[in-house]
């Protein structure tokens, strides 16, 4: 079998789901039940009718693609800060220990209080902004909102699929943990070998993710079965996945998918990534979902602690 070889989309397998009646309140019952089926199967969907306006998703991935096509040391200016905010170069990151470093760079930004800086925790201090781009803080934070309203929308969904109340895993998350990136991969020279990736095989860490691909593709995702297939772009969608936290809190009920990137396009591709996540002092506990008597697979643990744990696993700058 040839590197990184997968087979055409399974749309059985990554259902196109349009969340329009969970989003107006028309038929949120309907829309729970699609987002269950997904999650106890493969656990990645692609989304329709996300709300998402097109025109912020352009003007945020033209000032990405600026900010990476800059010189180094412009970009060093911003370089990743001891809270996970700013520009994380090309060997940053690795998602196995066995694995090479991801052929990726990413700009890091989260949830910002104009009012103040909210530094209370290890993965959470003051974003960083380029000043050679200055157009990239405003479209950042507007897209942060956006994408942050369509992850706490979907989570109302996942909480009606397990008959429990809408807010329930969102009822912290009036400061969440969240983290929203660019992501850009180069194209992959073949001389590189076959065993490095854009993002290795891995699985996310938090809630959940919401990923807006560019028109390349390169995204392939692992079934059940242990073989890969490609997930690229379809228009009009966002692709959402279950990740480790919340298959964590529903005690595996939720699937939590590998997946990973591999770009030998001959373009470059960038992503627009926000990571959900919950306040820090969240308590995910699978208890809270089954009841006292549930003999739940882990041990109840806070979101902030998690992602503490699985940071320090992931990114070489915490080392």
């Amino acid at each position: 079998m040839s590197y990184a070889s997968a087979r055409e989309i399974d749309l059985d397998k990554v259902p196109v789901i349009d969340i329009t009646p969970l989003r107006d309140g028309s038929n949120p019952k309907r829309v729970a039940k699609q987002l269950f089926k997904a999650s106890t199967g493969l656990g990645f969907i692609y989304v329709k009718g996300h709300g998402i306006p097109e025109k912020k998703i352009t003007s945020l991935r033209n000032d990405g693609l600026n900010f990476f096509r800059a010189d180094k040391e412009k970009k060093k200016e911003i370089s990743v800060s001891s809270k996970h905010r700013g520009w994380l170069g090309y060997g940053g990151a690795k998602m196995k220990d066995d694995a090479k470093p991801d052929l990726k760079e990413s700009f890091i930004w989260g949830f910002e209080d104009r009012l103040q800086n909210i530094e209370d925790h290890p993965v959470r201090g003051p974003n960083q902004w380029p000043s050679f781009l200055p157009s990239l803080q405003d479209n950042a934070l507007s897209y942060f909102h956006e994408a942050d309203i369509l992850a706490k929308t979907l989570l109302k969904g996942f909480a009606l699929g397990l008959d429990l109340k809408e807010n329930f895993f969102i009822k912290n998350s009036s400061q969440p943990l969240s983290r929203a990136s660019l992501v850009y991969y180069p194209d992959q020279p073949k001389k590189l070998g076959k065993d490095q990736f854009g993002v290795s095989a891995h699985t996310d860490f938090g809630v959940l993710t919401v990923l807006c691909q560019d028109s390349v593709g390169g995204l392939q995702i692992q079934d059940l079965e242990g073989g890969w297939f490609h997930a690229p772009p379809i228009e009009g969608t966002i692709i959402v996945n279950v990740a480790d936290l919340l298959s964590r809190w529903t005690d595996g009920l939720y699937k939590s998918t590998p997946h990973r990137v591999i770009n030998q396009s001959g373009k470059e591709r960038m992503s627009i990534v926000l990571a959900f996540d919950p306040n820090p002092e969240t308590l995910i506990d699978p208890k809270d979902i089954f009841g006292d008597s549930h003999k739940s697979k882990s041990e109840p643990i806070t979101c902030g602690d998690y992602l503490v744990w699985r940071f320090g696993k992931a990114f070489s700058y915490r080392k």
